[in-house]
């Protein structure tokens, strides 16, 4: 893996430490999965990609043995260090997977709750916010959320946990959006990564995920984070910062219109 990561973005900053620790070790030889082995405190084991079975669920193999297969490539790195910096989790979404394939089996459709799996897994972000902010947000009304509240968000944090949504941001696009996901406690206060890392999993189920409890946000519209949205035309994009959409729907009185092929 050999694709250059600055470190100093802000949406970086809670996988830092572990994460310049697998890069360098990577780049002095190490295959991806032994970089990230010998991070201190890892609770999960990582082998190379060949130790998956042909034939065999992703997931199933995780559950079973304790081991995530890892390619040596950008998107590993990021799911690597997920597993590392919020293990429970992950184990939370695996077992949930497994219980889904051993309900179902490995079907070309995942259904809904695999589907939400998949997104929370690949896409998601955690926010911890005042209230204000959060009724902004569900209302998508983005001059409120970014420029009349803009002062809140210095008590505000947005963890970023997708290993897809963290690959994309190693070359920040607008448009890169995350499924923000909000834990039963209602994340008005976390401490600590750990404490985020139980929250969020003491909350998961599979019943509250097939309900899709996700909300999207533009993630370089957080004020400190991309220096273009501190002129707030930055917000006008309405490509990227997009209404919530309504459907329309015909009055019951309204008679129906012919149909020509009867």
């Amino acid at each position: 893996m050999s694709t250059p990561i600055d470190w100093s973005r802000p949406w970086l900053q809670h996988l830092r430490e572990s994460g310049e620790q697998v890069a360098k070790s990577n780049a002095c030889g190490l295959s991806l999965h032994q970089a990230l082995s010998i991070v201190p405190g890892t609770a999960i084991r990582f082998g190379p990609q060949h130790a998956l079975p042909a034939g065999q669920a992703y997931e199933q193999f995780i559950f079973e043995t304790s081991t995530v297969p890892t390619r040596d490539n950008l998107h590993d790195f990021f799911n690597g260090l997920c597993w590392i910096t919020f293990p429970q989790t992950k184990k939370k979404l695996n077992q949930l997977q497994a219980a889904e394939i051993a309900k179902a089996g490995v079907q070309p459709l995942r259904g809904p709750v695999r589907d939400a799996l998949t997104v929370f897994d690949e896409n998601a972000a955690f926010l911890i916010a005042p209230q204000p902010l959060w009724d902004a947000l569900l209302a998508r009304d983005w001059k409120m959320l970014f420029i009349t509240l803009r002062p809140l968000w210095k008590d505000a944090q947005l963890v970023l946990f997708g290993h897809a949504l963290l690959e994309k941001l190693v070359y920040p696009r607008k448009a890169i959006t995350a499924h923000v996901y909000r834990a039963q406690s209602a994340m008005n206060s976390i401490a600590s990564l750990g404490d985020l890392d139980a929250s969020v999993a003491a909350g998961l189920s599979a019943g509250g995920l097939a309900a899709k409890p996700f909300t999207p946000l533009p993630v370089l519209g957080v004020p400190g984070w991309w220096l273009e949205n501190e002129n707030f035309s930055f917000y006008e994009d309405s490509t990227v910062f997009r209404p919530i959409q309504t459907t329309k729907t015909r009055s019951v009185s309204q008679k129906p219109l012919p149909n020509p092929l009867i």
